[in-house]
C-alpha cells in the first residue's frame, strides 16, 4: 500500500553520502536519455503566489513523481515557511501510487546533494575553505554534503541574523565537530577567503557581486527561488565565470540570476548552456584551469526529488516508519 511520509518521519533516514550518489545519477541519467524531466511550467493568478509541479521519470529508481512547490512570500509575515511542497511517488511501470512525502525535507537534501555533486566536478582538488551566504535551513545541509566531496576544515557564514548564525554554528559543531566556525561581517568576508561559496538567501537583488571573485573559486548559486525577477549574484559574477547550469531550459525560464544577467548584457544565451549532466558523462570539460572561477546555477529539477524519494520510501519501509494508506479503497 502507498505510504504517507511525515516530515518527522523522513529525519534522519539517509546519509548525505547515499544523497550525493543518487543526485549524481540523476544528472547523468538525464545526459544520457534514460531519465526524463518535464519541463517547469508555473501557475498563478498574481505575483502573490506561484504553484510549480515539477515532475519527472526515473527508471533507475522505478519511479515517476511531481513536486508540487507553493512558493508564497507573503508567508513570511504570516510566520510561515514561504515555500511549501508536497512530493507523490508513483511506480514507473505500472503507475501505482508509492508514496506521498512532505516535501521540504527532500528539498534541502536534493539541494545541497546538487551543490556537493558541482562541487565535486567543478572545484579545485584543494579546496578546503566554504564559504556560505546564508545560514537558514540549507546551510547544515551543505555542510554536510560538501563535505563529502572535499576535504573542508574551515566555514566562513554570513547573515543578517545573529540568532540564525548562532543556531547553524551550534548544529554544525554538534553533527561535524572536527569543522572550524567563523561568522564573517559581510557576504565579502564569506566569498574572499572561501575556495567554494555557496549562496543560500531567498534574494530578489544581488547579494554576491563578481567583483569579489578570485581565481580558483567555485560558486554554487542554489538559494533564490524559481522567479525571473529573484536573483543572488550580479550580471559580473555570471560573466566571471564558467557557468554550468542544472537545465538549460529551466535555467532560460526561471533563474533571475541567469536572465537578468542576459537582460543586462553581460552574458548572452550562449554563456548557459553547459548543462552539470554533460560535465558528469564526459561529454564537456567543467573546470578548465586552476584559476577558472566556476559557478553552478541551479533552480532545481524533479528527477533529484524523485531519486531522493526512492531513499526516503526504502529507508522508511525498513525501520516501520510512515502511515500505510490504500487509497483506492
Amino acid at each position: 500500500m502507498p505510504l504517507v511520509l511525515t516530515r518527522s518521519d523522513l529525519t534522519g533516514l539517509v546519509t548525505p553520502a547515499q544523497v550525493v550518489e543518487a543526485v549524481e545519477h540523476a544528472f547523468a541519467d538525464l545526459a544520457d536519455g534514460t531519465a526524463a524531466q518535464a519541463p517547469l511550467t508555473v501557475a498563478a493568478v498574481d505575483d502573490a503566489a506561484h504553484f510549480l509541479p515539477m515532475t519527472a521519470v526515473s527508471p533507475r529508481a522505478g519511479l515517476a513523481g511531481s513536486k508540487l512547490l507553493a512558493d508564497v512570500p507573503g508567508n513570511r509575515a504570516r510566520g510561515l515557511p514561504a515555500q511549501r511542497s508536497v512530493l507523490v511517488l508513483a511506480d514507473a511501470s505500472d503507475g501505482a501510487p508509492v508514496a506521498v512525502l512532505d516535501g521540504g525535507l527532500p528539498t534541502r537534501l536534493r539541494t545541497a546533494a546538487a551543490s556537493a555533486v558541482a562541487t565535486r566536478w567543478l572545484a579545485r582538488d584543494d579546496a578546503r575553505v566554504l564559504g556560505l551566504v546564508g545560514a537558514g535551513g540549507l546551510a547544515l545541509e551543505h555542510v554536510s554534503a560538501i563535505a563529502e566531496v572535499r576535504p573542508i576544515e574551515h566555514v566562513l557564514v554570513w547573515s543578517r541574523s545573529a540568532e540564525t548564525v548562532r543556531t547553524f554554528t551550534e548544529r554544525t559543531g554538534e553533527r561535524h565537530p572536527h569543522l572550524k566556525v567563523t561568522r564573517v561581517d559581510s557576504p565579502a568576508s564569506a566569498v574572499g577567503s572561501a575556495d567554494v561559496v555557496c549562496t543560500l538567501t531567498p534574494s530578489r537583488e544581488p547579494v554576491v557581486r563578481g567583483a569579489w571573485f578570485h581565481p580558483g573559486l567555485h560558486v554554487n548559486v542554489v538559494g533564490a527561488p524559481p522567479r525571473p525577477d529573484h536573483r543572488e549574484v550580479d550580471g559580473e559574477a555570471m560573466a566571471r565565470s564558467r557557468v554550468v547550469v542544472d537545465s538549460v531550459s529551466t535555467a532560460l525560464h526561471e533563474s533571475g540570476d541567469t536572465l537578468l544577467a542576459i537582460a543586462e548584457g553581460a552574458i548572452d544565451e550562449s554563456a548557459c548552456r553547459l548543462e552539470l549532466g554533460d560535465v558528469i558523462t564526459a561529454r564537456a570539460a567543467g573546470r578548465r584551469t586552476a584559476d577558472e572561477v566556476t559557478l553552478f546555477d541551479s533552480v532545481g529539477l524533479g528527477i533529484l526529488d524523485v531519486v531522493i524519494g526512492r531513499l526516503l520510501v526504502d529507508a522508511a519501509r525498513a525501520v516501520g516508519r510512515g502511515l500505510s494508506v490504500e487509497l483506492s479503497a
